[in-house]
């Protein structure tokens, strides 16, 4: 139900981080470009820790695309949707999951053959009660509203029925990563991975 938002500065914390989640039940982690380290650490983790279903996150050009394509990546994802990283992911045989926040941007995307899209910045935009609006007039979109989501809004995001999971990063905080204390991540994660279950 929760996919980890991960920013990772250093490929020394990348095994026993993807480790922790792992062991508390999150299995498909999302590095995003937002650090130097980022490609180094897909590659170290889809190395380590075979468990590990590990994607990118915050791709945002073609060439980035190729990049984390060679670095291992399973998936993508995006902020935004256009259609060269579509024609990109295609290129390169990777699931993505594009970025959208107006039903604009939503009917672009289902154009080009999307029906589960990142919804983003998901508080910022309008949070549940705006998914809860999109629901009619796209019955057959689901979402993975990220942006905001937290371990206290997760549950109703999780509640709706056009949302699939959602992605944050509050299961791996970042002084929690760089003091490691896996242990506590690890706790965070099995909280997280049993979001949703009634």
């Amino acid at each position: 139900p929760v996919i980890p938002v991960l920013v990772v500065d250093s490929v020394d914390v990348a095994v026993p981080l993807a480790e922790a989640l792992c062991r508390g039940g999150l299995t498909v982690l999302e590095i995003t470009l937002r650090s130097s380290a980022a490609l180094a650490v897909i590659e170290k983790i889809n190395e380590h820790v075979p468990a590990a279903i590990v994607g990118a996150g915050s791709v945002n050009t073609t060439s980035q695309m190729k990049s984390v394509k060679q670095a291992g990546a399973r998936f993508v994802v995006s902020p935004g949707f256009t259609p060269f990283l579509a024609e990109s992911a295609d290129k390169y045989q990777l699931p993505w999951l594009p970025g959208v926040c107006t039903p604009g941007e939503i009917l672009s995307a289902m154009q080009h053959g999307f029906h589960e899209l990142k919804f983003f910045p998901a508080e910022l935009v309008g949070g549940v009660a705006f998914l809860k609006a999109l629901s009619g007039p796209f019955q057959n979109i689901v979402f993975c509203p990220t942006g905001g989501v937290s371990a206290a809004t997760a549950k109703d995001y999780l509640n709706l029925d056009n949302v699939l999971c959602v992605g944050g990063s509050w299961v791996a905080p970042p002084d929690t990563v760089r003091a490691g204390r896996w242990e506590e991540i690890e706790t965070l994660a099995r909280q997280a991975s049993v979001l949703g279950i009634t």
